[in-house]
């Protein structure tokens, strides 16, 4: 009996040295692969030494356009011309390259297992004139978004839905019977004025454009209804991240999502507003505070166009007021390889001037799994934490400064603790 027992825990013992190996090998990869970022960028004509810390090879494969162009070694003197170039990056290598070009380097752990493919985008050099100013936000929707489908009360009392398993949350209504939806007044005017018709939509849900049949019918106070509820824009108050050379803005460093269906708005046009800030709500542990701003949305109070909202931000083109408004002197951006944990600034207006506010960079995330959070930020400024508590909605966007150079932007707040937050890499602002 007592052998069987000691076979027994032989085996156990055998068994569990070899779960720790596998659970110790796989921990190792999987610290492997999160230590290395999926998305590089370098400058070009400019060397760029990059270190992953981690034992592995890699492979550069690029398109043949520019054949002259490629200079991607372990030595920055050197040029080779070739489409496909492999080096050893357990150490420190230097990348080059002359023009804006974007290359794909397959990564091996200790050269001979698969850990990860990383985006090697050759970008030109630039410089953005820091803003930090608060601005009113219109932006209108392609068509109508649907928000909600649910059920109305006939003129007999009984529950009824037209749109069910027609048209679903998320679905934007771009045409009513081959006439484009400009609005929805005009859209619930169409409804109303059916005759309990059949009406013809054209609806986009997601990247799919097709058309669907639905008849209106009469309510309880002989009104016709779809059973949907709809929207067709969305306004707010952010602040302004960057002006470049050619007058294109920045903001916000995160898209403009519907507050019902937390989608991404799909754009058909935006306004960009002066706004004056008329209060703030302080935030606390547990409770986000708010910056309340006055809009005017006057001709004369527009400072641009929205053209792009993106997940990295909203987009567009100053008009003569911003570049105006906007007189601080251009900076250099500095890539997310580039960046240090440690002291740092945001710019933000706040009792209606815009200064800089000292902060602390406390961690960094490389990867891309979540763009707008890739920086870690405390605010530790008294004179800001005293007056907002920290990070409060209207802040998104304020550009965060280090050594000179335009790092990131803010873009959350930790709902637990105001005076900690995130915010985006500039660079993912710039593909725009």
């Amino acid at each position: 009996m007592d052998e069987v027992r000691v076979r027994r825990y032989k085996k156990f013992l055998a068994v569990s040295f070899v779960c720790s190996i596998l659970l110790l090998l796989v921990t190792g990869y999987y610290i492997c692969y999160t230590s290395v970022p999926g998305n590089l960028k370098i400058r070009a004509g400019t060397e760029q030494t990059i270190d992953f810390g981690v034992p592995v090879t890699g492979e550069f494969t690029r398109k043949i356009e520019y054949p002259e162009a490629i200079a991607v070694s372990e030595r920055p003197d050197s040029d080779i011309p070739k489409s496909s170039v492999s080096m050893e990056m357990h150490r420190s290598v230097t990348l080059f390259a002359l023009y804006p070009e974007t290359y794909r380097l397959q990564l091996k752990l200790f050269g001979f297992l698969p850990l990860k493919q990383v985006e090697v985008q050759v970008i030109e050099d630039e410089t953005l004139i820091p803003a930090g100013i608060p601005i009113g936000i219109y932006v209108k929707t392609e068509g109508v978004l649907v928000i909600g489908v649910g059920e109305f009360k006939n003129a007999a009392g009984a529950n009824i839905s037209p749109s069910r398993y027609l048209l679903k949350t998320g679905d934007y209504i771009l045409k009513v019977n081959g006439r484009e939806v400009k609005s929805k007044a005009e859209f619930m005017d169409t409804i109303a004025e059916s005759g309990g018709d059949e009406l013809v939509l054209t609806v986009k849900r997601e990247d799919e454009i097709f058309e669907v049949k639905c008849l209106p019918e009469l309510n309880e106070n002989g009104e016709y209804k779809l059973g949907i509820w709809i929207r067709d824009n969305a306004q707010g108050v952010g602040t302004l991240t960057f002006l470049d050379e050619r007058g294109s803005f920045g903001a916000l460093g995160h898209g403009i999502n519907d507050v019902d269906t937390s989608e991404l708005l799909e754009l058909e046009s935006g306004t960009l507003y002066h706004t004056d800030i008329i209060a703030i709500r302080k935030g606390m542990s547990g409770t986000p505070g708010e910056m309340t701003g006055l809009i005017d949305y006057s001709e004369e109070n527009i400072l641009g166009r929205i053209t792009t909202n993106s997940p990295e931000g909203i987009f567009g083109v100053g008009n003569s007021s911003l570049l105006e408004e906007i007189t601080g002197e251009s900076m250099p951006i500095a890539l997310k390889q580039e960046i240090q944990e440690g002291k740092a600034q945001i710019i933000c207006t706040v009792d209606g001037y815009t200064d800089y506010f000292d902060i602390e960079i406390t961690g960094l995330h490389l990867n891309d799994d979540n763009v707008n959070r890739g920086i870690l930020l405390e605010i530790t400024d008294s004179r800001l934490l005293e007056k907002t508590g920290g990070i409060i909605q209207g802040m998104s966007g304020a550009p965060i400064i280090q050594d000179g150079r335009i790092i990131g932007a803010v873009t959350h707040v930790l709902v637990q603790d105001a005076a900690k937050g995130y915010g985006i890499f500039i660079e993912n602002m710039l593909v725009h």
